[in-house]
C-alpha cells in the first residue's frame, strides 16, 4: 500500500501504469469520495521550466472538455517537486490490449471504436484542442466497448515543447502524421492521420510502416504508402478501405475532418449492421422432426388394441419406386429443355447485347483505393501496374489504359499505372556512350530522355559528349535527362571567302541550363553573347530568355544573348520579439558577375 498523498487531498492507492512521461496511479479523492486516476510526470520534466508551463496551460485547457468518449480531467496541481494531473478513472484496458488479445477485431466493432474515438476527437477540435497523439495506448476501453480518449493536454504540452529528450524521439512515430514528422505544423487533420492508422492496425492487426529505427519509419510516413488493407484482409468493404486511405493521405487537404469521418463511419455501420441481421426469408437448417414409429401410435391406442392388431396382417403392396415411373421421367426431359433453352438464350443474349458499354472514368491523380473503387462502381475490372514518376506522389494513379471518355464494354479491364515515386539514385556516366544505348540505359534506370543537343566534336557522330545533371548528381526515378551528342567534325572548305553569306536558325535552349545552352548555340556555328541574370522562380541557372528568339534565321558566326534564372533575395522582415522561435534565413544567392564575357567585337578581332 502507498502511504502518500497529494495536495492533502489525493490519497495513492496503487500504481495502475508506467510510460515515457509519467506513472499512473489509482487514488482516492478524500474530499469528493471518488476513485480517480493521478498521473505524476517523472523527474526528467522538471528541470524544463517552458514544459511545465506549457503542461499546466494545456492541461488546464483540456479540463475543459467534456464528453463520453474523452476521458475527463478533474484538477491538474504541484505537490513539492511532484507535477500531476487528476483525470476520471476508467477501470478497463486499452486498445492496444485488445488489439494484442484479440487479433484483428470485427470489422464492425472496429468501426464503432473509430466513430467513438472520431466522437472525440471531434469535440476537442471544436474547441481548438489538438491531441497530437492518438494512438491505441492512449484509448481506454470500457466494460460495455466503448472507447475513451486519454492523455488530452499532456501529448499536446509534449508535442509543442520539444520533439527529443536525450537522443530519443517523444511520441510515438508509427502513429505520427507526415507533417509531425517533417516538423511541419499540427492541425486537426493530423488527429485523423493517426486515427487511420489506428483503424487500419485495428483491421489488419497490422501497422503499415515499421522500420528498424524512427527516422526510417518516420521516412516512410512522409515517402511511402501503405499496403492496401485489403491485401490482409479480404473481407474488408471496399466503402471502409477508401475511407482508411482517405483518412491516411500524405496530403491534409484530402483527409476528411473528424465530423467528416463520424459521418461516413456511420454509413459503414449502417450498412453492416443491415448485413448482419439475420433474413426471416433465407433459407434456415431446420432440425430433423422425430416421426413416431407404427407401433408408438398403436401403443397410443391402448395394449388391447395394439395386441390384436399384431395379429392382423398388413398387406403387403408392392409400390414401383416414383424414380422409375413416367411421370418423373417425363418431368426430368422437361427440367433439362428448359435449361438448355435458358444457356443458349442468355449466351447468345450476351454475344448480341452490345448495350451493355460503359465510359472509362477519369482517375488520374486519385489514390489507389479510391481508383480502383470508382472503376469497379462502373463494372470495369481493375490490373494494377506500378511505375517511377518524380512528378506524381506515391500511390496516385499516373495514367491509365483505355484512357477516360473511352466507351468500351462492360466488366473490360482496365490497366493503371500507379506511381512509386521518385526513388533517389545517383546520376550514372553517360559520356562515351551512343545516343541508342545511353536511352536504353536512361529506360532501365526507370529515368526520362529529355531535349537532345548536337556538338561539333571529333568523336563519332552520335556519341553522348556531356548531360544535364551531371554525373554524380543525385537524381530521382523518372526524372528528365538532357543529352548533347556528337555531330561529327564539321566539313572544311578551301573556299573560306564566298559571295553568299551563310545562315542558320538560332537553336531554342530556353528551360536548358547554362552549359547545355552554351553547346547547343556554338553547336549551330554561333556565339554565346551577354549573359544576364534576372530573379525567378525556374530552376537556379535554367535559361529563361534568348535574343535573338528560338528559331530565328541569323548569319554564322553571330551572338545569342542569354538571360538566366536565379533564386530571389529573400525578403527579411522585422522578428516578433514577442516570438520564441527562432527565425531560420535562407543564405542569400550573390549575383554572379559578368565581367570575363568577351563582347561580339572581340570575337571579330580574332577572326581577323
Amino acid at each position: 500500500m502507498i502511504q502518500r498523498v497529494l495536495s492533502g487531498r489525493y490519497e495513492l492507492e496503487e500504481k495502475i501504469g508506467s510510460g515515457g512521461m509519467a506513472e499512473v496511479y489509482k487514488a482516492h479523492d478524500r474530499l469528493l469520495a471518488r476513485p480517480v486516476a493521478i498521473k505524476i510526470l517523472h523527474e526528467a520534466y522538471r528541470s524544463d521550466v517552458e514544459f511545465i508551463e506549457r503542461f499546466h496551460r494545456e492541461a488546464k485547457s483540456a479540463a475543459r472538455l467534456s464528453h463520453p468518449n474523452i476521458v475527463s480531467i478533474y484538477d491538474v496541481g504541484v505537490a513539492g517537486n511532484d507535477h500531476y494531473i487528476v483525470m476520471e478513472y476508467v477501470q478497463s484496458s486499452t486498445l492496444k490490449k485488445k488489439i494484442l488479445d484479440e487479433g484483428p477485431l470485427d470489422i464492425l466493432t472496429a468501426v464503432s471504436i473509430a466513430k467513438d474515438i472520431a466522437n472525440g476527437l471531434t469535440h476537442a477540435h471544436a474547441n481548438n484542442i489538438v491531441h497530437c497523439d492518438i494512438k491505441p495506448h492512449n484509448i481506454l476501453m470500457t466494460e460495455d466497448n466503448h472507447a475513451k480518449i486519454t492523455d488530452f493536454g499532456i501529448a499536446r504540452a509534449v508535442t509543442e515543447s520539444t520533439l527529443t529528450y536525450g537522443g530519443s524521439v517523444i511520441g510515438s512515430v508509427h502513429y505520427f502524421s507526415p507533417e509531425q514528422a517533417r516538423g511541419g505544423a499540427i492541425t486537426p487533420k493530423s488527429d485523423v492521420y493517426s486515427l487511420g492508422i489506428v483503424l487500419y492496425e485495428m483491421l489488419t492487426n497490422k501497422l503499415p510502416f515499421t522500420g528498424d529505427n524512427p527516422v526510417t519509419i518516420a521516412m516512410k510516413h512522409i515517402e511511402e504508402e501503405p499496403i492496401s488493407p485489403s491485401r490482409y484482409r479480404p473481407q474488408i468493404p471496399p466503402m471502409l478501405e477508401a475511407i482508411v486511405c482517405r483518412a491516411m493521405s500524405k496530403s491534409p487537404e484530402i483527409r476528411p475532418s473528424s465530423f467528416e469521418l463520424v459521418q461516413e463511419l456511420s454509413n459503414v455501420e449502417a450498412a453492416l449492421s443491415v448485413t448482419v441481421k439475420s433474413d426471416p426469408d433465407a433459407t434456415q437448417v431446420l432440425p430433423r422432426a422425430e416421426i413416431p414409429s407404427r407401433r408408438a401410435v398403436r401403443q397410443g391406442l391402448g395394449a388391447q388394441v395394439a395386441a390384436q392388431e399384431e395379429k392382423i396382417p398388413e398387406p403387403a403392396v408392392e409400390q414401383k419406386p416414383f424414380y422409375k415411373s413416367k411421370i418423373f421421367v417425363m418431368m426430368m426431359a422437361l427440367v433439362l429443355m428448359l435449361g438448355f433453352g435458358v444457356g443458349i438464350f442468355a449466351a447468345f443474349g450476351k454475344v448480341l447485347n452490345t448495350e451493355e458499354t460503359v465510359t472509362v472514368p477519369e482517375v488520374k491523380g486519385k489514390q489507389l483505393a479510391l481508383a480502383r473503387q470508382i472503376l469497379e462502381d462502373n463494372k470495369l475490372r481493375v490490373n494494377v501496374a506500378e511505375t517511377y514518376d518524380a512528378n506524381v506522389p506515391a500511390g496516385q494513379v499516373v495514367s491509365q489504359d483505355p484512357d477516360v471518355g473511352k466507351t468500351v464494354k462492360s466488366d473490360r479491364l482496365v490497366t493503371i499505372y500507379v506511381s512509386k515515386g521518385g526513388e533517389a539514385l545517383d546520376m550514372p556516366d553517360l559520356a562515351g556512350l551512343a545516343k541508342s544505348a545511353a536511352i536504353e540505359r536512361l529506360q532501365k534506370l526507370g529515368l526520362n530522355l529529355g531535349s537532345v543537343y548536337e556538338k561539333d566534336s571529333p568523336s563519332e557522330p552520335g556519341t553522348v559528349l556531356s548531360h544535364d545533371p551531371t554525373t554524380g548528381t543525385r537524381i530521382n526515378r523518372g526524372q528528365t535527362i538532357d543529352l548533347v551528342v556528337s555531330r561529327g567534325e564539321p566539313e572544311r572548305k578551301v573556299e573560306e571567302v564566298k559571295v553568299t553569306k551563310k545562315v542558320t536558325n538560332v537553336p531554342n535552349v530556353e528551360n536548358a541550363s547554362l552549359s547545355v545552352a552554351e553547346d547547343g548555340i556554338e553547336g549551330r556555328g554561333l556565339h554565346v553573347g551577354s549573359i544576364s541574370y534576372e530573379d525567378s522562380n525556374q530552376a537556379e541557372g535554367t535559361v529563361i530568355a534568348q535574343y535573338p528568339s528560338p528559331d530565328a534565321e541569323v548569319e554564322l558566326g553571330s551572338s545569342v544573348d542569354l538571360v538566366v534564372a536565379r533564386r530571389p533575395e529573400p525578403v527579411h522582415e522585422p522578428e516578433p520579439q514577442s516570438s520564441s522561435e527562432p527565425t531560420y534565413n535562407e543564405p542569400s544567392q550573390q549575383e554572379t558577375p559578368i565581367q570575363d564575357v568577351p563582347s561580339r567585337e572581340d570575337d571579330q578581332e580574332k577572326e581577323r
